[in-house]
């Protein structure tokens, strides 16, 4: 037992510095570039900013975390940051990734706002597009205070879906719909 009574869950989102479109498509997502990793670390319960240059040392509070925490992480964020450890193995990870656990029991994906203003009354305060041109203008603060959001965001899902066994989003047609989650707060 490592000493700690509680178990570490770090929330984690980051951006990029190319759209899809600019590195050939969604099969090259490791071309993306990181421009801004946030977490936010329940031992710590504070956010953690990292840029380009310190991608390792994001990888390894990943890899310290008892949970990681996002939303599209396994597809998209993780594969984004294996571009800078040839190490990195995802797989080591204790991951929940809130936007797969809605697609195994939706068949559909679902949006970070979806969720986000469906369950919270929360919605995002700009888009990755948006965050790849304040990163190129070089207003990194605010690249980082969007993706904070972010992690903040993904943070309240997964504690309201732990306390409270269900989140909800917007269907197609407007209507908020309820989806049941089983995630127990380590």
């Amino acid at each position: 037992m490592n000493g700690r009574s509680r178990k570490t869950i770090v929330y984690f989102d980051l951006e990029t510095q190319k759209s899809a479109e600019e590195v050939g498509g969604w099969s090259r997502i490791r071309d993306m570039r990181m421009s801004v990793g946030v977490t936010f670390n329940t031992a710590r319960g504070t956010y953690q900013i990292y840029d380009e240059r310190r991608a390792n040392e994001l990888i390894d509070e990943l890899r310290r975390a008892d949970l990681v925490v996002g939303f599209n992480i396994l597809r998209f964020d993780y594969e984004v940051l294996s571009a800078y450890n040839m190490l990195f193995d995802p797989e080591q990870l204790v991951t929940l990734d809130i936007m797969v656990e809605l697609v195994k029991s939706l068949d559909h994906r679902l949006s970070l706002d979806s969720v986000g203003s469906a369950t919270l009354g929360l919605e995002k305060t700009g888009d990755g597009m948006q965050a790849i041109r304040w990163f190129r203008e070089g207003r990194i603060l605010e690249v980082a205070e969007y993706c904070c959001y972010d992690v903040k965001i993904t943070r309240l899902l997964h504690e309201y879906g732990a306390a409270n066994g269900c989140l909800y989003y917007m269907d197609r047609q407007g209507k908020k719909q309820k989806v049941k989650v089983d995630w127990k707060m380590p």
